[in-house]
């Protein structure tokens, strides 16, 4: 039976602050390799025969970028489900699941996190495989980490009586799934040796996991189900009705089925995981130097010990510390010491409260047609870069209290201007009025590159009446 990978990517991962933020959170970031944590969780199964195309259910917001660093890999959807809201991953499964059944066929679901690393891909494709011979079978398979320490960040699950002598790779029955221990009670597990880490990553048959989600959580299943079929196709996504899903409770996949169904089976899972949830995870998934250092950027360290030095943007020295964490952004930089890294989240909270942009984007800003960047502002007026990727184009739209200068430093752009529509090349430059409808467009084969000044009496993002555009937004 086919497998259908099922990528979950709703997190946000705010103890990464200030790499990552609500609007490109780490599953999007290239953390560990040259690649984001999505894309390895998607090339994780190249190699294994019958693998669909992935279906990915991820917040409305990163539906763009999802799309984009897909195609870098060139690994198109299957489908991609935009959520409204976070329901957690109960409801999660359950959509991709009823977009399986819309697609045709009974596939078993392989649902992953799309921010862990794994970094034995063989032994986890392995691992797979003996996941879908149960799955086949009707089994719900989670895979159960075997623990290397006494962790207290984790939930564990502990393991019964084994299946049958005769099955794939030690597999169990689900004794219990067990809350984040304290340490003493962590050690006690550890010692027992029937207890694994909880993973997050399960297989069942699409059929078999909406009939128990029905059976545990009828509530759930059935606003699932009518959010999905009142819901539309988008291009190339798929919108989840909003109301529809507004009733949906939130569940984890654990809560509503794992801990009541008798389906429950663990393999255990020795591959180099990791769910990367704070700093002192990256510095241990990744390649340290001889002082035990994590370096990346233009960074120099003195007399330093156990540190992860980020920079992004500037020259970064570090003398005399040890076992620090020292993230270098373009608008902010953290510095924190690896026993208070969770503690991490409490300052995004209050930069939300604070409603400072720093919780929620970059200096640097992605968009379906490019990339803007600040670079510089004040009493009414701001200055941005702004980079349109080959062919793409902005949506046709007019602001109503500012005006626009663009300067054109790299490229050529179709401007539309009211009623003219005219191309500009390098050194050259137009202005845009106040309430005047307008849209840049790069009809070339290299990125055009721009300097936009921007003046008026308010300069806020959701100062855009659009009229037109190719990706159908209604904002931003």
């Amino acid at each position: 039976m086919r497998i259908s990978p099922v990528i979950l990517s709703g997190g946000s991962g705010t103890r990464l602050w200030p790499l990552s933020r609500e609007y490109y959170p780490k599953q999007l970031l290239p953390l560990i390799s040259e690649r984001s944590l999505l894309q390895e969780t998607v090339l994780r199964l190249d190699g294994l025969s019958d693998v669909g195309a992935p279906v990915v259910v991820c917040n409305e917001e990163h539906r763009f970028l999802v799309a984009e660093q897909l195609r870098q890999i060139g690994a198109p959807a299957a489908a991609i489900l935009l959520e409204p809201f976070g329901r957690n991953t109960a409801p999660a499964l359950a959509l991709a699941a009823e977009a399986l059944k819309a697609l045709g066929g009974d596939a078993i679901l392989l649902a992953m996190p799309a921010d862990h690393v794994i970094q034995d891909s063989p032994g986890f494709r392995a691992a797979a495989v003996a996941g879908a011979e149960l799955a086949a079978q009707g089994h719900i398979v989670t895979f159960g980490i075997v623990p290397k320490a006494p962790e207290t960040g984790y939930g564990y699950i502990r393991r019964a009586q084994p299946l049958n002598p005769a099955e794939p790779a030690g597999a169990c029955r689900v004794g219990q799934f067990v809350e984040k221990p304290d340490s003493e009670t962590a050690k006690q597990y550890l010692a027992s040796g029937e207890y694994y880490w909880n993973s997050g990553i399960f297989m069942a048959k699409a059929s078999i996991w909406l009939a128990e989600l029905g059976r545990f959580r009828a509530d759930i299943a059935a606003a699932c189900n009518r959010a999905y079929v009142e819901g539309k196709a988008d291009g190339d996504f798929y919108r989840i009705a909003k109301d529809a899903f507004a009733a949906c409770p939130s569940d984890s996949i654990d809560y509503a089925v794992m801990e009541k169904t008798e389906r429950a089976v663990v393999i255990p899972l020795d591959v180099g995981w990791s769910d990367v949830g704070a700093w002192p995870a990256i510095w241990a998934a990744c390649e340290r130097d001889a002082e035990g250092n994590v370096i990346k950027g233009d960074v120099l360290t003195h007399a330093t010990r156990n540190a992860l030095v980020i920079a992004q943007n500037r020259f970064v020295a570090a003398v005399g510390i040890e076992d620090l964490i020292v993230i270098e952004t373009a608008d902010a930089v953290l510095v924190v010491h690896k026993d208070h890294a969770q503690e991490v989240k409490g300052i995004v909270e209050s930069l939300k409260r604070s409603d400072r942009a720093e919780a929620k984007t970059h200096r640097r800003v992605y968009r379906p047609w490019g990339s803007y960047e600040g670079v510089d502002a004040g009493a009414r007026f701001q200055v941005k870069r702004i980079i349109v990727n080959p062919g793409a184009a902005l949506s046709l739209q007019m602001h109503h209290h500012r005006a626009e200068h663009w300067i054109i430093v790299t490229g050529t752009a179709r401007v539309t201007r009211g009623d003219e529509v005219f191309m500009i090349t390098e050194n050259q430059s137009t202005y845009i009025p106040i309430g005047t409808r307008h849209r840049l467009e790069n009809p070339g084969t290299i990125p055009l590159e721009m300097i936009e000044v921007q003046s008026g009496s308010y300069l806020g993002e959701d100062d855009i009446v659009r009229f037109e555009d190719i990706y159908n937004r209604h904002n931003n």
